[in-house]
């Protein structure tokens, strides 16, 4: 099936969906409370009931025809986490909490997180136009570094480009270096003029990740190991070489269906075979171990789900950036849409309602983690079936159910 998350922008669809579910969240001070209900200052309540959160995951998980989930909610007062299926069709292995699975989009905090770093230091700035680092990017004197933080430098996006399905189809275990992925995107007719709107590009993350690697003279497996993962204590959070297609010990299968080309239009599986997926009759592909490379900077981690909830908190409270810089990137985010309050983005982090943190997509994974700072709420969910044959992005779905639960609507 399609590249999506990374490759369309279905991370993008996803931020809307939990950006419509949360935008009539409440807001304001308290902490929630396991199976109670804590005051606001805006009066609503944010209620937290362990059994009432495990089965609506349990029901989202079945209704979105996956075969292994899992969720983690965190408040002040404890943790709820759940799991569900196993981690392979027709295996017996139940899924996990310390199962890997691919995190997809999630990676782009991570390379944003990097280059506020390299600001902090004082070693690139915000306003640096892009030619600077990159002569070959058309318009580059005229796009900032910012800007491509933001989605806001009108770059074309090389995950939609018929090319890279096509190849991805007919040569799965590939190896891509990252310079012909962004000469895909670069060759795109612009979406619009720097600063002028906002369009999820791939494009953008990569070029960060090789201005990253430009500066830090290193590889950007090397970066992310000694400025996040360490420092952070992600044992479980890795960022593979080009070549390494493999997963660590103990993984989820993912699976997928139908094909990168046929669905690059609609991740809905056509009637018939949306028939057959709901019966049984039709079995998803396995894409676990094709080549990530092609989602780089944008897309090619791996973690658990307590890894994608202790660095979600990170990117949340800003423990790997410092508070001055935090503040300004949470202060970063803007609507993704005029007409629309919600969601937001900003400096390679999406808000979604009260929760800052982004959701992933690769062929068959599915993640999103969010974070709320002020109710002090962690909720993560993965999946291994990506998208859901209907079309909907199965963790995404279900993190929205858990944050209505909690929330209100």
């Amino acid at each position: 099936m399609a590249a999506v998350g990374v490759r369309r922008g279905a991370a993008a669809a996803a931020l809307v969906v939990i950006g419509l579910i949360a935008s009539g969240c409440a807001g304001g001070g308290g902490s929630g409370a396991v199976a109670s209900p804590s005051a606001t200052a805006g009066g609503h309540a944010v209620t937290v009931d362990a059994g009432a959160l495990r089965a609506k995951f349990t029901a989202g998980a079945t209704d979105l025809g996956v075969l292994g989930a899992a969720m983690l909610v965190r408040t002040p007062r404890g943790e709820i986490t759940a799991t569900y299926g196993v981690t392979q069709l027709r295996g017996t292995t139940p899924v996990s909490l310390d199962d890997h699975v691919r995190i997809g989009s999630n990676t782009k905090t991570m390379t944003g997180t990097v280059i506020l770093q390299l600001v902090q230091e004082g070693r690139l700035a915000l306003e640096d136009k892009v030619a600077k680092y990159r002569p070959d990017v058309p318009n580059g004197r005229n796009i900032t570094i910012e800007q491509l933080l933001t989605m806001r430098s009108g770059l074309g996006n090389y995950t939609a480009t018929l090319a890279l399905n096509q190849a991805l189809d007919t040569q799965p275990q590939r190896v891509w270096n990252p310079e012909e992925l962004v000469a895909m995107g670069l060759a795109e007719p612009p979406a619009f003029a720097p600063g002028d709107g906002w369009y999820y590009s791939n494009t953008n993350t990569l070029l960060l990740g090789l201005i990253a690697e430009q500066i830090e003279q290193k590889p950007l497996a090397q970066i992310f190991q000694e400025r996040l993962f360490t420092p952070l204590g992600l044992k479980g959070t890795s960022y593979p070489e080009p070549a390494d297609a493999s997963m660590p010990e103990p993984y989820s299968h993912g699976y997928m269906y139908s094909t990168n080309v046929d669905t690059m239009d609609s991740n809905v599986l056509p009637p018939d075979m949306l028939e057959q997926a709901k019966a049984g009759t039709l079995a998803p592909t396995d894409t676990t171990n094709l080549n990530p490379s092609w989602a780089g900077a944008a897309g090619g981690a791996i973690s658990t789900i307590r890894d994608l909830a202790h660095w979600v908190e990170a990117l949340g409270t800003g423990a790997a950036i410092g508070p001055t810089l935090q503040k300004e990137r949470l202060d970063s985010v803007q609507p993704t849409r005029a007409d629309k309050p919600d969601p937001q983005y900003g400096w390679a982090i999406a808000k979604m309602g009260p929760f800052y943190g982004h959701t992933g997509e690769l062929p068959g994974y599915n993640s999103f983690m969010g974070y709320d700072p002020v109710q002090k709420v962690t909720v993560v969910v993965w999946a291994n079936v990506a998208p859901a044959p209907d079309g909907r992005a199965p963790a995404t779905t279900i993190a929205a159910t858990l944050i209505k639960s909690m929330y209100g609507g």
